[in-house]
């Protein structure tokens, strides 16, 4: 099974994923970016590594262990690799917090780094991931237009916001102890095991027929 920490940077991703690793079992903790980024990384290249990921979750998958998968691609996105429908489970949980401490993060992670247009961007991106999260018809062009030929987006495209399988866990780490969030994290892939198991997970195989 994936299961996949999505959004914008700064949100505590990466933190979360690592920690809350040592409290469970026969799963296996990687971050989307541990390859390297390439200079002017596009969509083009975060849909190829979507795919990449997918499959290293399939091999996983193979040995009866579960990936745990930091990164920016969104639901959307994961939905639409080619691979994605051999998958037998599939979750996706928002890491989002507020633009101010989104903002206080990116100057203490990278100082100097980021000019104000930049951090606009990574904060247009963050709303994005917010309505892309509760409707599938919000603005798919963001992720869909200029991407990888090979993405299956006529998957979900034609869902709407009531859709079962269109769901993603929302968890908000503004002012929220590190401790706290990675409680919550190990409590929602119990519990997306659990509804696996139990055959209650929408995106379980066959979801994309």
């Amino acid at each position: 099974m994936l299961f996949k920490l999505t959004g914008s940077s700064c949100s505590g991703k990466t933190t979360l994923a690592y920690a809350v690793a040592d409290r469970l079992r026969k799963i296996a903790v990687h971050d989307f970016d541990e390859l390297g980024v390439p200079e002017g990384a596009d969509r083009h290249w975060r849909h190829r590594m979507t795919e990449m990921f997918v499959r290293r979750a399939l091999e996983y998958q193979d040995r009866g262990i579960d990936l745990l998968l930091t990164g920016q691609s969104p639901l959307g996105e994961v939905l639409a690799a080619p691979s994605a429908p051999r998958l037998d489970g599939i979750a996706v949980c928002l890491v989002d917090v507020a633009d101010e401490v989104r903002r206080a993060r990116l100057a203490e992670r990278d100082p100097g780094r980021w000019d104000t247009q930049a951090i606009d961007a990574f904060l247009g991106w963050a709303a994005w991931h917010r309505q892309h999260a509760l409707d599938p018809r919000h603005r798919p062009h963001v992720i869909v237009q200029d991407g990888w030929p090979e993405m299956v987006w006529h998957r979900w495209t034609g869902w709407n916001a009531d859709d079962p399988r269109w769901r993603t866990q929302l968890l908000d780490t503004t002012h929220r102890p590190v401790a706290e969030s990675v409680d919550q994290v190990e409590r929602w892939i119990t519990e997306q095991r659990r509804a696996h198991g139990a055959g209650r997970l929408a995106l379980s195989h066959g979801w994309a027929s």
